[in-house]
């Protein structure tokens, strides 16, 4: 594996979303990443159907050891593995990895610059530490979710990017990173303890800046960053399609104005709060005249701040996106490259993700299993 984690190694337990997540970061940064499944059928009541498939797009990058966690010697076998690993992720309830022998206490006993990843959505304590949640509920706990929407209309969802992604699995990464640098100069690892409701909470560092200033309403749509402001906003088009404003500053918004032909002086002034709703009006009436393609070959590109509003079929053909290589084609299908980007240990994607148990003999022998111990795991149903 390329790239600037090359000769980390990562153990991965496997479960859903924010985990998974984080271990893809590190695996496209250059980690090597083993995941740990179970060994087993899948759940009968799994909501996303494509795990464990080539379209699991987060499993990509690492290869599958499946253990019968309910046998001595699988965990002696995990066990081992977090020996000799620099790090270990998991995404469970607080009290699973005790319950199943691999607490940070017994794994620290034995590798002690181990650096240990927790995410959860309440984090390991806390009134609410033990109980059930989703994205959802998490960002609505921070004030965020209550943020995103439209006036009059309940909060909407944003996908599960801000609370499982953004504030979970990013901030276990990076959580991780930081602990990984420590480690190399103390020799002591610790654990990290990534809660999805204290991420969520960080990513609205500035809004909750902008509230305590006082220029920041707790409506939703009657702020600068939430579609209040009509100049940051989302239009409709002649056709159907959307597009994108931000044209905040007065010389992009000055900029808009003179390139959609409107009316300046009815569209001003352009920072009074009272007039936002009349503006709102005259700016839906004037994208309506134009499809959006018109609107792209107007203004993509100028200094409006403008994008249009494409679709996950129509994202990957943007001649930007395209460019930069944005999207990549892995075993056919079509998934977002690793980001960010760097000028020397450039980062690769690994091949598709392992169907869960695939690579267990191979883990098992370049982590120094002898082909006989192997036998005898496979023998037993271990792996």
């Amino acid at each position: 594996m390329a790239g600037p984690l090359a000769g980390i190694r990562v153990v991965e337990m496997v479960g859903l979303g924010p985990c998974p997540f984080a271990a893809m970061m590190l695996a496209d940064m250059g980690a090597e990443v083993i995941r740990i499944d179970r060994k087993g059928a899948p759940d009968a009541g799994n909501p996303f159907p494509m795990l464990g498939t080539r379209f699991d797009v987060m499993a990509r990058g690492r290869r599958s050891l499946a253990l019968d966690l309910k046998q001595p010697a699988a965990k002696q076998v995990v066990l081992a593995l977090l020996d000799q690993a620099d790090v270990v992720l998991e995404g469970f309830r607080p009290g699973v990895m005790e319950r199943l022998g691999f607490g940070p206490d017994v794994c620290h006993a034995r590798n002690p610059k181990l650096v240990y990843g927790r995410v959860t959505g309440w984090g390991q304590h806390g009134p609410l530490a033990q109980a059930a949640g989703h994205d959802l509920n998490y960002i609505a706990l921070t004030g965020m979710l209550h943020a995103m929407g439209r006036a009059g209309t309940p909060p909407a969802p944003p996908l599960n990017l801000v609370g499982d992604f953004g504030g979970g699995a990013m901030m276990l990464a990076f959580g991780v990173v930081c602990a990984v640098l420590e480690a190399r100069g103390s020799g002591q690892g610790q654990v990290v303890d990534a809660a999805m409701t204290d991420g969520a909470a960080l990513l609205g560092a500035m809004m909750y800046g902008m509230r305590a200033f006082g220029n920041w309403h707790d409506a939703r749509a009657a702020n600068l960053l939430d579609g209040g402001a009509p100049f940051y906003d989302s239009y409709a088009c002649a056709d159907g399609k959307f597009i994108t404003i931000g044209s905040i500053e007065p010389q992009f918004y000055a900029l808009l104005l003179e390139l959609t032909g409107a009316d300046t002086a009815a569209f001003q002034p352009q920072m009074e709060e009272d007039g936002w709703p009349q503006l709102k009006q005259r700016f839906t009436a004037l994208f309506l005249t134009r499809g959006r393609d018109d609107w792209c070959a107007l203004l993509e590109g100028t200094d409006v701040c403008f994008a249009p509003v494409l679709d996950m079929a129509e994202a990957p053909a943007h001649p930007h996106n395209a460019a930069r290589a944005t999207f990549i084609d892995i075993d056919g299908v079509l998934q977002p490259a690793p980001a960010p980007r760097f000028s020397r240990t450039v980062p690769q994607a690994g091949a598709g993700a392992s169907a869960p148990g695939a690579d267990g003999a191979a883990i098992l022998a370049d982590w120094g299993w002898a082909d006989e111990a192997i036998a005898a795991l496979r023998d037993a149903h271990v792996i």
